[in-house]
């Protein structure tokens, strides 16, 4: 990155710090920096050179990692899809039953809420966010619709509809409204500790994309330790009950998915203790539970931590342990039964991993196959997008990252 290219980074940081109203000494508290780092990136006297880097920045501004490196963004279709189905999302969150003036209408047919929910969840695993997006405003109203006329019988559907909006936001770069639905979801679950804890989820990774990995991780731990509670283990702070403790697959599938979600957490903070330690322990609970479940839609199993080892080996900076892990996952079949949503996720962050080793190449060609994958996981996600517009800036290329970048309207 030339010098220039620096301080054009450095003044697009400043431009969003203060339209985001943070002085420079809370911008660099929320990125466990000091003040004087602050100035000196604005200054473009200090470079943002690494991915990971560049990525914290834009979590905390809320912005588009690509808007900080300065990519001509053209515009596309999916992204004017994405920006309709998130307003729509947003209006149907805003609104409110208990203010409605007369009846809502004559209630939903449950077996069809219950297939429209399951549609949902399909969308989602087969990473069509576009779609989804689309969907999840009716799917909201009708679920609410049935909740308030059958409350005994609707919990489960409501709690779902909320959790695979709350999930659906989060990765189309929405951590604000997601946290929102999740918050719902987790009101609406009540007593329900099973139902809650799925909930949390959802939760962590909207507060994760606000930047509160340490809420998020508490969050996560604390959920898991009520489900090991609820089956007789013994609780703790740090998410070490038994993992005997679940009774179920399903609780074990569930308590495993918190402490994942926590050890992530814990990674994106930069505590490589606690990150290493949670997700020993969510390896333990895989090994219970195998590969091929999807109890609450989490997919959980020994390939998801693996792929989850990766992604922490990123955040905590540590490329040639992420290349290594990947190299070693992709020799077995376990990963290739993730939902195609899971594994498009995971193959981006393979790429960060081989990008921020310096293998270009190998970065651009996972990159393509995780499009391959599921397109919308590279054309919504705001991450996604950082990774391909260095990738496409540093060269060389591996074939279709330049059809990629200029798909979404990244080079110049």
């Amino acid at each position: 990155m030339s010098v220039a290219a620096s301080a054009s980074t450095g003044r697009r940081v400043a431009l969003w710090r203060v339209r985001r109203r943070m002085t420079q000494q809370v911008f660099a508290d929320r990125i466990g920096r000091s003040k004087s780092w602050v100035e000196k990136v604005e200054r473009g006297v200090r470079r943002l050179d690494r991915f990971s880097l560049i990525q914290q920045v834009a979590e905390v501004l809320r912005v588009d990692p690509a808007e900080l490196l300065g990519a001509d963004r053209l515009p596309q279709p999916d992204d004017g899809v994405a920006a309709d189905g998130v307003q729509a999302v947003r209006a149907a969150l805003a609104c409110y039953d208990v203010f409605a003036a007369g009846p809502l209408g004559p209630a939903p047919d449950t077996v069809e809420v219950a297939r429209r929910v399951e549609h949902a969840w399909s969308t989602y695993r087969h990473g069509d966010h576009p779609r989804l997006l689309r969907m999840v405003p009716g799917l909201l109203d009708a679920a609410r619709q049935l909740h308030a006329a059958r409350p005994g019988q609707s919990v489960v559907p409501l709690v779902q509809a909320y959790r695979v909006a709350a999930l659906v936001l989060v990765k189309v770069g929405e951590a604000d409204l997601a946290w929102l639905a999740a918050d719902r979801a987790l009101a609406t679950a009540g007593d329900d500790r099973l139902l809650a804890a799925s909930a949390v989820v959802p939760l962590g990774q909207a507060l994760r994309g606000l930047g509160q990995g340490r809420l998020a991780m508490a969050a996560a731990i604390a959920a898991a330790d009520r489900i090991a509670a609820s089956t007789g283990g013994a609780a703790s702070t740090k998410a070490a009950a038994s993992t005997k403790a679940a009774a179920s697959t399903e609780q074990r599938s569930v308590y495993g998915t918190l402490l994942l979600q926590a050890g992530l957490a814990a990674a994106g903070c930069g505590d490589r203790a606690s990150a290493g330690e949670l997700l020993k322990q969510t390896a333990e609970v895989a090994r219970q539970v195998g590969d091929g479940q999807d109890y609450r839609q989490a997919s959980f199993g020994p390939a998801a931590v693996d792929c989850a080892q990766v992604t922490a080996a990123v955040a905590l900076d540590d490329p040639a342990d992420a290349v290594d892990r990947h190299t070693a996952i992709v020799r077995r079949d376990g990963w290739l039964r993730l939902p195609a949503e899971h594994r498009a996720a995971y193959l981006i962050d393979a790429a960060r991993a081989h990008l921020n080793a310096g293998d270009l190449v190998a970065a651009g060609r996972w990159l393509v196959e995780a499009d391959r994958v599921a397109p919308a996981e590279i054309r919504c996600r705001p991450s996604a997008r950082t990774v391909v517009a260095e990738i496409a800036r540093s060269g060389p290329q591996a074939a279709g990252v330049a059809r990629l970048a200029t798909a979404l309207g990244l080079t110049r």
